[in-house]
């Protein structure tokens, strides 16, 4: 009787390059090993969770219904804990106190001298008109330099057309962005004229 025995080596040699060659009674091991691994998961899934006073969550009791708890059902239970400040360690809060004198407003809900907020009214008017004038200058540049959406080339735009059409873009941003200036100043304007009115 002649008995030959084979030696199964984990790499072999194919015409296409190495291929791993597993036994078979590894494989069948990892497979048992791995079945036996998800029988235990669902095993621990299957507990029943249990919800106790002040957000305790326990899966271990002889007894619930005598500790106060409801059975939980529909999912996992995920508990994250937080930081809570120890209130010893950390300084006292102080608030800084606004300074008072005669041209500052008082505490909150005493009202103002009428002369006094007419000044106010007119400095805020003045500086919104200033605001609106430089937007008006800024934008009237920008259109001039925009030119229909076909502004001149510079230097090297001339042989990098993507720089150019991202200078027209952005230009084309600038003008959007200006112009909602001048409306947001405006709208201000008519706000502080219909207060003004109402006074």
């Amino acid at each position: 009787m002649k008995l030959t025995h084979r030696l199964s080596l984990p790499l072999a040699i194919h015409p296409m390059g190495l291929r791993l060659r597993q036994p078979v009674g590894l494989a069948a091991c990892v497979l048992l090993a791995a079945a036996g691994w998800v029988a235990q998961a669902q095993a621990q899934a299957q507990k029943p969770t249990y919800k106790c006073d002040h957000n305790h969550y326990t899966d271990s009791l002889s007894d619930p219904k005598a500790q106060g708890c409801k059975l939980m059902e529909g999912g996992n239970v995920t508990v994250i804990q937080g930081l809570r400040p120890n209130p010893a360690s950390q300084p006292p809060v102080k608030m800084a106190a606004a300074p008072q004198s005669g041209s500052q407003a008082g505490p909150a809900g005493q009202r103002v001298d009428a002369g006094e907020q007419r000044a106010r009214d007119s400095d805020s008017k003045q500086i919104l008109e200033s605001e609106l004038r430089k937007a008006e200058i800024r934008l009237t540049e920008l259109t001039s330099e925009y030119s229909n959406g076909e502004p001149e080339k510079r230097g090297d735009e001339g042989r990098n057309y993507q720089k150019y059409q991202d200078r027209v873009a952005e230009l084309k941003a600038a003008m959007n962005r200006v112009e909602s200036d001048i409306a947001g100043i405006r709208r201000e304007l008519g706000r502080n004229g219909a207060s003004a009115a109402s006074k």
